[in-house]
Parts: C-alpha cells; sequence; structure tokens
C-alpha cells in the first residue's frame, strides 16, 4: 500500500505519489488501487513506475521536450528489473538532453520496422497491443480470442499500413450475407478499431482505416427470446435425465475399476447434481448472472446466511459492483454446490485444475437438444431471468439493477412484455373524454 504521508495529486488520469527510492523489493509491494497511479523515482529525475488497477506494473521516463511533456515507455517489471529500468532512463534522459525526443525516436523506429519487415496486424496484436490490454482492460484473452477467429485468417498476414475501410466493408457485407448479427459484426469491429486507435496513438500508422467506416445497422428493440412454460419444463427435465444419466454412468466405471482392483471414483449416487451444469443453469435464470460472472464468481462473494451473492466490478461487464438477492432455488442450488466443494476451492464452479470454466457449450446443446428447445443461447437465459420479472409486474429500474445495467435503454428491450402499464397510460384518454 502507498504510505499514508505520501502527498497525492491526480494528473494524466492517474494517481501520482511523491518521490522514493524505487527498488525491486518495493515495486514488488506496491498494490493495485481503483485507478492507475505513479510512483517516482527519488535517485533519477523522470523515472517512474506505473501501477494499473489490473495489478501490472510497468516503468516509465517522463520528460520535458520543447516545453512539451512526454511520456516513454521502458518496459514491464518482471521483464526488466528496477536497476535495469534505470539505467535505460539515464541512457534516454542523456539523449533529450543532446536534442533528442527519445518517443519520436520510439514513433519513426516503429514506422521503420513497418516499411522493413511488413509489421502484420497479428505480429502487432501478438507483440504489442495484448500487452498493454492485459494492463489496462478487462477480459484480455476474451479480446485476443475474438480477434484471432474474426480477423487473422483474412488479415493477420497483412501489413497494418495496407488493410483499407473497403477491406473491412467487404469482410462486414460477407458475414452480414452470411447469416451474422449485426450486432455481433459490430462487437468484432469495435475490437479492431481499439488495435487501429492504438496503433495511431502510438505512431505506428497516421491515421486508421476505420474511422470513418459505419456500424452496421441494429434493430435497438429486438425481440427478445425467453423460454414458454413449456419449454422451462422440458429444460429442466432434461438436466435432472443427464444429471441420472451420470450418476448411473459412474456406478457403472465403480464397477468396471472394482473388478480391476483400481480406485474408485467418487460416489454421485447421493448428490442431487452430477456436475456442474445444472446449478449453473438453475443460478442463471434465477439471477441472471452472465456467462462470465458465473464462471468468475467466488465462495468468498456468496453470503448463503444472508442470501446474497455479489457480483464485483473485476468481473462484470460495466465495472460495477452489484449484490442480487437469492431466491429459495437459487440458494438452495449453491447449498448443494457448497456442500461438495472442498474447504479450499476458490470458484463456485471450477474444473479439475481448480480453475474457472470458461466454455461449457458442448454440454449446453446436448441438453437443449434433448429438451428438443430451438434457438436458444445460454445468454438468453439472462433474458428469461428478465423477461419473468417484468410478466410478473416487477418495474425496469429494479430490473435493470438486477442486470447490472448501466444505461435504462437496454433494459427498455424488455417493456413490451408489461403491456398494462402502456395501457393504463393510453386509459387516460378516456378519464378526459369522460370529464368533457
Amino acid at each position: 500500500m502507498l504510505h499514508s504521508c505520501e502527498n497525492l495529486y491526480r494528473t494524466f488520469g492517474c494517481l501520482v505519489t511523491s518521490s522514493t527510492k524505487l527498488t525491486d523489493k518495493f515495486v514488488t509491494a506496491l498494490k493495485p488501487q481503483d485507478k492507475n497511479y505513479d510512483v517516482w523515482d527519488s535517485d533519477v529525475k523522470g523515472f517512474l513506475v506505473r501501477v494499473f488497477v489490473t495489478g501490472a506494473k510497468s516503468f516509465r521516463y517522463s520528460y520535458y521536450f520543447q516545453g512539451k511533456r512526454k511520456a516513454f515507455t521502458i518496459g514491464k517489471f518482471g521483464t526488466l528489473t528496477t536497476a535495469q529500468a534505470r539505467e535505460i532512463v539515464k541512457q534516454k534522459a542523456g539523449q533529450v538532453a543532446t536534442g533528442i525526443d527519445v518517443q519520436s525516436e520510439k514513433a519513426n523506429a516503429r514506422a521503420d520496422a513497418i516499411l522493413r519487415d511488413g509489421l502484420t496486424l497479428q505480429r502487432f496484436i501478438e507483440t504489442s497491443y495484448n500487452d498493454w490490454r492485459e494492463a489496462n482492460r478487462k477480459r484480455a484473452p476474451e479480446s485476443l480470442r475474438r480477434l484471432r477467429v474474426c480477423f487473422f485468417d483474412d488479415f493477420g498476414k497483412r501489413s497494418l499500413d495496407t488493410i483499407t475501410r473497403w477491406d473491412i466493408e467487404k469482410w462486414s457485407t460477407a458475414r452480414l450475407n452470411g447469416g451474422i448479427a449485426p450486432d455481433t459484426i459490430n462487437r468484432d469491429i469495435a475490437e479492431l478499431r481499439a488495435v487501429f486507435s492504438k496503433a495511431v496513438e502510438w505512431d505506428v500508422l497516421q491515421t486508421s482505416p476505420l474511422d470513418k467506416l459505419k456500424s452496421a445497422k441494429v434493430d435497438r428493440s429486438p425481440k427478445v427470446r425467453f423460454l414458454t412454460v413449456d419449454e422451462e419444463r422440458a429444460l429442466r427435465n432434461a438436466l435432472a435425465q443427464r444429471d441420472e444419466r451420470l450418476k448411473q454412468k459412474r456406478i457403472n466405471a465403480n464397477k468396471w475399476r472394482l473388478q480391476r482392483k483400481y480406485d474408485l471414483l467418487p460416489d454421485l449416487s447421493l448428490q442431487t447434481y452430477a456436475d456442474h451444469l445444472s446449478p449453473m443453469v438453475l443460478l442463471s435464470i434465477n439471477t441472471g448472472l452472465r456467462r462470465g460472472e458465473l464462471f468468475g464468481l467466488t465462495w468468498d462473494h456468496v453470503d448463503l446466511e444472508q442470501a446474497t451473492l455479489t457480483v464485483v466490478g473485476d468481473i462484470s461487464k460495466s465495472g460495477q459492483t452489484r449484490h442480487i438477492p437469492l431466491n429459495i432455488e437459487a440458494k438452495k442450488a449453491l447449498l448443494l454446490c457448497k456442500s461438495t466443494s472442498s474447504a479450499l476451492q476458490t470458484f463456485v464452479f471450477q474444473n479439475n485444475d481448480g480453475l474457472p470454466f470458461d466454455n461449457v457449450q458442448t454440454s449446453w446443446e446436448r441438453v437443449l437438444k434433448d429438451a428438443k428447445i430451438d434457438n436458444f443461447r445460454w445468454h438468453d437465459l439472462r433474458h428469461h431471468f428478465a423477461s419473468r420479472l417484468v410478466m410478473a409486474g416487477i418495474d425496469l429500474n429494479t430490473v435493470r439493477e438486477l442486470l447490472g445495467h448501466s444505461d435504462m435503454k437496454v433494459t427498455l428491450r424488455y417493456a413490451h412484455l408489461a403491456p398494462e402499464h402502456k395501457a393504463r397510460a393510453v386509459s387516460i384518454l378516456d378519464n378526459i373524454l369522460l370529464n368533457d
């Protein structure tokens, strides 16, 4: 933690502390806060370490050149020691003293690399952009995965300066014609737009080819997919049948192992759930958690006594913490999960390696097939949660808070499910006519 005696002030969007002698031990002890912050070295002017909200730490050199403050990133702590970074800063300071703008030199070197080596989109993303993304933004692995899947086949091997707006428009049109939803395409392009914007900011490119690219038109009030009463019943039955099949499979496996004198696997017959899928689905339709929030949920953010769970800002899409009450079914599902969890288990739902799940698509699709439910995604469980609330008469602002929407416009997609509100509004006209 930062010393309480340090004078704190805000500049350039970061929390900045008074200077101190930077050492490996001191830098290691620095903890992330709710905003990026800088700690300056007392020995070398302009030498500092920036601590990001993610916990990453980067050495930087801040200097004045021709009356303007500039900054130069030296490298990550861990890749460089504090002593190595300090020596590099001394070299850069010497160059600045002789009239060399080291930031421009670095930018020119990047530009030369494009001409000399043909800096490709894939190379730029994997060697430069992704490091920045991991230090400054959430869901960096998910972002990199989206960029790889969507763009590497078509543009990954192409030099950054050869990709044009026309290329991306053709790519977008082809995907639209292939049945990909406009909203999905817009999210993909937003990831690519961020890459090119950073390339411009770092002086790798002069302009971004996506600056004037228009987004695909999206229906801002799309039809919400939720389960009918019969579909929900079928889904619950399919989950229960799946659990029974897995239990029987375990019994058969242990019979086989017993005959061969192998160690037996844990008995599932006395457990309500055979594995993670059923409680995941039940928790989703009773809390409206996003899939990433569900996967990232830890036991220290579940309060079974108070029947609440907390979605912390680190895993929520909006970055804001919210608290969700647990109804009877959700609490029961968590209690059953807790009863079969080890004392050292961190995540509510974790795989055999002790890591959170990142995909349940295969088992989910099989359950949907068994339940004969078509055109229903995992994310639609969240829509199902919200739709049932609205149809039960819960006001939209409460639904917004439970879902964690930062903007009411997103929640308004469910407004049509409460037609009685509009009917009451229009009925006012009858009262006016009667009183005339």
